[in-house]
């Protein structure tokens, strides 16, 4: 379904201010008015917490309930925040393409040495967790139109094509049409995080410290990836740790 801009300038109406329409009592009454838009604001942060986390662990396919219980709030009251499931997704990819755009911007401004560069924006990525949140328009690319082997079509599975030459199966944005609840303004963000991830491959591909056949769309499928979830958090930082260090291992060029 598409978001209509309507929707949007509604959900972050309500997301603002919502609170002052039912705090107001046409006497100017501040001192009922305050505590409740703190109120408001407070369970505006719960809720985009619990969204961040709810659906970096379940994706963006996690019902609006499990956001609630995560928030500890009333469906009700997430909806009122958010008219819709989609403008919540969108909101949260919205931020979280932001958020990896600047941490590629500063891998870039404060390393010289390409691989650093690469190296750190990747770590500091899944270190943030941001890359578990970026929605599947944009992790698509290219898929092997082939017949699999027990007779089923490779689809949904979303597999990189093997590259032969540089530039295959790049990643892409897909048509506004396909890309569903986004819409034109997440393209926009999108299209920036690709631009600055691309200056990161450009370099360290033409340092020859980067296999030729690296894409932007190897980099972000890298920083989409996560170790399995596991209890303990120090175990769960190693585990995300050793995995990164063997995936970019799989990234760097080897001298012939």
């Amino acid at each position: 379904m598409h978001i209509q801009d309507s929707h949007w300038t509604s959900a972050s109406a309500v997301a603002s201010g919502g609170a002052v329409g039912a705090a107001g009592n046409g006497r100017g009454d501040s001192s009922r008015t305050t505590p409740l838009r703190v109120d408001a604001q407070r369970n505006l942060e719960h809720v985009l917490r619990a969204a961040r986390e709810v659906f970096g662990e379940l994706g963006y396919g996690a019902p609006m309930e499990d956001v609630a219980r995560r928030a500890r709030v009333g469906v009700g009251t997430v909806y009122r925040r958010f008219p819709s499931k989609d403008v919540l997704v969108r909101r949260i990819a919205e931020e979280e393409t932001s958020r990896l755009t600047d941490q590629a911007r500063s891998a870039l401004g404060q390393e010289d040495e390409p691989w650093s560069a690469l190296s750190r924006f990747l770590r500091t990525s899944v270190a943030s967790g941001a890359g578990r949140l970026l929605p599947p328009q944009v992790l698509r690319v290219g898929v092997a139109d082939e017949i699999a082997e027990g007779g089923g079509l490779l689809d949904e599975a979303r597999v990189p094509q093997q590259r032969t030459q540089p530039n295959a199966g790049e990643l892409r944005l897909v048509p506004e049409e396909s890309a569903g609840s986004l819409g034109s303004g997440y393209d926009a963000g999108a299209t920036a995080l690709l631009e600055v991830v691309g200056q990161l491959v450009d370099r360290a591909r033409a340092a020859g410290q980067l296999r030729a056949d690296v894409s932007v769309s190897d980099v972000l499928l890298v920083i989409a990836t996560a170790a399995p979830s596991l209890p303990d958090a120090a175990q769960q930082a190693a585990a995300s740790a050793r995995l990164l260090d063997i995936l970019l291992e799989g990234l760097r060029s080897r001298p012939l």
